[in-house]
């Protein structure tokens, strides 16, 4: 067996996982509290998804059908869960709630219920703070320029559970280890924090959460399972081994776990590692009434492939590499087996890089029922983009440093796309037939440039739908299929890709609005330009864009996603589309192709004397 990896490179990082309690079931309840102390079950199509504890304590399960679970618990209140809408909405507050609360909004999200929030900067400038003299009055502070802002909290214990929970800290902090002794410190610190933002968000957002608390995504998400729900648990260290001191914690805990629930190992990966455990254990010559010969095809824990015969790095690259494999396969899997996980955690972003809608049906025999279907699901997907992709802008006032309008009047977007997406995109999945069994079909798409009109703000979202499936939905449909009828689809999927940012002022846009640069152009500048413009005419020449969805803009339109302008009537603007994707427009005096930013620059350069 080989020697397991140092986790140590983990060590400077404190990691914590939030995963909300009953998320679905508890976005009900808090619509209406009167649910929380009622049996609780989400309806999709025919099942039970999941269900509140109160449920649970009287039989119902996960996966169960509606029929089954009336009849284990027939006072069940049952919802319909189908319309995620409500559950993504209260998803995004819960994230944007708690990131407010983490230095650099390191925050990195993982489905709708599990969050993974990196709060080694707050920790490490808390723990330099402590008055080592006085640790029960402790003050944890929240903001570093705002020495005010934050609780106060017992500093000698431990907020919450703690893995082994019958390990005494004094043990730990009296190690002859360094190390072990400012991780513990770092970890019961953190530990109050935890404790502090699952009081917050209960208190202000009604939801309860469970949290792990570690030095790295793996650890931090496994550790949390020990103790549900509303609750914390941290894992204590010592994280190596001492020899003469203590074991690691770390193989201690997941020696425990089947190697199936350990995060980064796919069912693929599960499956040939048991196969070749199994055929091992098959090998040993155990006599049939053994407990091995019993437990060949029982879970495998981490603790037996850890402890299998020539297990390491090498070994695993041998089970589970081949064509298509990852590099260093085994040194990554033998690594996550030890509790090694280097992952960061990656901040997410406002703006999802693809944004999708999604139905599974029965049987859809004519093209009008795939085309209302169609209809229902695009307009999900536009809601979607609108709640997820369009943002109350800024008013533009005339102050001095405040953008000016060129006309001299003020001018007021309420709303502004964060960003457009480029691509429309259908997926269809067919339902298997008899002689594939149960084995899933893979999916067919056909994807086509998003028409730009389905980012008009001036029609109905209904309307917008209709046109959308009539101009394209219903053609890449026909590519798809093309028989005419008696389609056995199993699903169907709109989705939007190819996300572009718009740009803005803000400290997180990837560019600054180019539109307002026009119009906080000084107020000299301006009327110079009013002077000479029809003096040193440059009209723009009407391009034919090269993207066929983009459409070319009127006058006085607001573009955001390719080019971003405030378009000028008196001046003869139009949307298009130059080299590279840059806007420009003709000199009338040179010919030239100039870029809409360099226009005032290159009437100055006309009008300047010899």
């Amino acid at each position: 067996m080989a020697k397991a990896p140092s986790p140590s490179r983990n060590d400077q990082r404190v990691i914590l996982h939030f995963d909300y309690d009953c998320f679905y079931a508890a976005v009900f309840e808090v619509e209406q509290p009167v649910l929380k102390t009622l049996p609780l079950a989400v309806q999709q199509k025919q099942i039970v998804v999941t269900c509140n504890y109160e449920a649970r304590r009287r039989g119902l399960r996960k996966l169960q059908l509606i029929k089954e679970a009336k009849q284990v618990c027939p006072d069940v209140v049952i919802v319909l869960g189908e319309d995620l809408t409500r559950f993504r909405d209260a998803s995004k507050r819960l994230f944007l709630y708690l990131r407010s609360f983490v230095w650099g909004a390191k925050v990195e999200r993982l489905g709708f219920d599990e969050l993974f929030l990196d709060v080694t900067e707050m920790i490490d400038y808390n723990v330099d703070l402590l008055n080592r003299h006085d640790l029960e009055h402790s003050f944890f502070h929240l903001d570093r320029q705002e020495p005010t802002v934050g609780f106060t909290y017992n500093a000698t214990q431990v907020h919450g559970s703690t893995y082994p929970a019958d390990l005494n800290p004094t043990d730990v902090k009296i190690s002859s280890n360094g190390d072990v002794s400012g991780l513990y410190t770092r970890l019961l610190v953190a530990s109050h924090l935890a404790g502090f933002l699952r009081g917050q968000l209960e208190f202000h957002m009604g939801y309860t959460a469970t949290v792990g608390i570690s030095t790295s995504k793996l650890l931090a998400k496994l550790v949390g399972n020990t103790h549900k729900p509303n609750n914390q648990t941290i894992l204590l260290p010592p994280y190596l081994a001492h020899p003469g001191a203590f074991e690691s914690n770390v193989a201690a805990f997941l020696d425990a776990h089947e190697i199936r629930k350990i995060p980064g190992l796919g069912s693929k990966l599960t499956r040939k590692i048991i196969a070749y455990l199994t055929k091992a254990d098959a090998q040993v010559g155990s006599p049939p009434t053994s407990d091995l010969a019993k437990d060949l095809s029982g879970p495998k824990t981490v603790r037996d492939v850890r402890l299998c015969s020539g297990m390491g790095p090498a070994l695993l690259d041998r089970i589970l590499g081949g064509p298509g494999a990852p590099r260093d396969i085994g040194a990554r899997v033998w690594g996550l087996l030890n509790g090694v996980d280097p992952t960061p955690v990656v901040p997410a972003g406002d703006i999802p890089t693809q944004i999708s809608i999604e139905d599974t049906y029965g049987r859809l025999d004519t093209l009008e029922i795939v085309r209302r279907k169609l209809i229902t699901l695009t307009a999900s997907l536009l809601r979607r983009m609108r709640t997820d992709l369009i943002e109350e802008d800024l008013d533009i006032g005339t102050g001095s440093d405040q953008p000016v309008s060129t006309m001299g009047a003020q001018e007021k977007f309420p709303t502004r796309w964060r960003a457009r997406p480029r691509t429309l995109r259908l997926s269809t999945r067919l339902r298997p037939s008899g002689t594939e069994g149960r084995r899933p079909v893979n999916r067919a798409s056909r994807s086509e440039p998003l028409p730009a009109y389905v980012f008009s703000m001036d029609e109905s979202i209904d309307a917008i739908a209709e046109r959308l499936v009539h101009d394209s939905i219903l053609s890449m449909f026909r590519r798809l299929h093309p028989e005419k009828s008696g389609w056995d689809l199993q699903l169907m999927n709109v989705a939007v890709t190819n996300m572009i940012e718009g740009a803005g002022d803000r400290k997180d846009s990837s560019g600054r609005d180019i539109g307002k640069m026009f119009q906080t152009q000084a107020t000299g500048t301006k009327e110079f330009f009013s002077a000479r413009v029809m003096k040193t005419p440059i009209s723009a020449t009407k391009e034919t864009s090269t993207d066929s969805h983009l459409a070319v803009s009127p006058p006085g339109t607001r573009i955001l996603g390719n080019i971003v302008d405030y378009v000028l009537e008196d001046a003869g603007w139009q949307d298009s589309d130059g080299e590279e994707g840059m806007s420009c427009i003709a000199c009338d005096i040179c010919g030239a192709s100039i870029p809409y930013f360099a226009r005032e620059a290159h009437v100055l350069y006309h009008s300047a004397p010899d």
